[in-house]
């Protein structure tokens, strides 16, 4: 039993959206990643997916990225990301499959941790960031604490949380997220988003004040989930 983690997965099986448009790396990514996970990742093992799971705009056109995703070994925990536009009520997500479960409010289990998160935004800070991006950022706050408040009633010390954006800007300061992980005391974050030319210079990948964060973007991972805990 083992736990591992993936992002972006950008599924398009009834979609025309060609992912190689994105560069060579992407051609038929989705069956490196189904070659990969199958290689790794048995019935007992968790894989945490942070966001952009399908390129579909609608919930009934998303069903057979889903339905993909649940084919493949293990349990699934997934948050949403910013292309996640078919993502509907969370009652009726969690209720689609035995094995593959939404996070938005609430909170999943692996062995004696918890696992929390929301899609997250962009930070304050950022070059990119306007008055429209500070509502949103404050809603991702709203719901990554809920998150963590269910975790935390529930008597959770251990803590993995999974946002979709980076919980930084360009500068790695401190944003509101981060300020949130070191009030709730998460151990690890797991996060995605980032693609491309975003990956040529410095990233956060690393421990920092005591939180282990992971960059798990498809590309940046060789679409290859990583071992988060055994």
């Amino acid at each position: 039993m083992a736990l591992y983690a993936i992002s972006d997965l950008h599924l398009a099986l009834n979609t025309d959206k060609p992912m190689d448009i994105f560069g060579e790396k992407w051609r038929n990514h989705h069956e490196k990643i189904k070659e990969n996970w199958n290689n790794k990742i048995t019935e007992e093992d968790t894989v945490l997916i942070a966001g952009d799971i399908s390129w579909s705009m609608k919930s009934d056109e998303s069903k057979d990225d889903l339905d993909w995703i649940d084919a493949l070994p293990g349990k699934k925990i997934i948050i949403k990301g910013n292309h996640d536009y078919w993502w509907g009520s969370i009652s009726k997500l969690n209720k689609m499959y035995e094995n593959t479960k939404f996070i938005q409010n609430n909170f999943f289990t692996y062995k004696d941790w918890a696992i929390c998160g929301s899609r997250g935004w962009i930070c304050e800070g950022s070059d990119k960031f306007t008055q429209k991006d500070k509502k949103i950022f404050d809603r991702e706050q709203i719901r990554l604490r809920l998150s963590l408040e269910e975790a935390k009633k529930a008597g959770h010390e251990k803590i993995i949380c999974m946002v979709h954006y980076p919980p930084t800007n360009e500068k790695f300061e401190d944003s509101a997220f981060i300020n949130i992980f070191k009030e709730f005391g998460v151990n690890k974050v797991i996060y995605g988003h980032l693609h491309g030319m975003a990956l040529k210079g410095k990233v956060l990948n690393e421990e920092r004040d005591g939180i282990d964060y992971k960059l798990t973007s498809c590309d940046f991972i060789n679409f290859d989930p990583i071992k988060i805990l055994d």
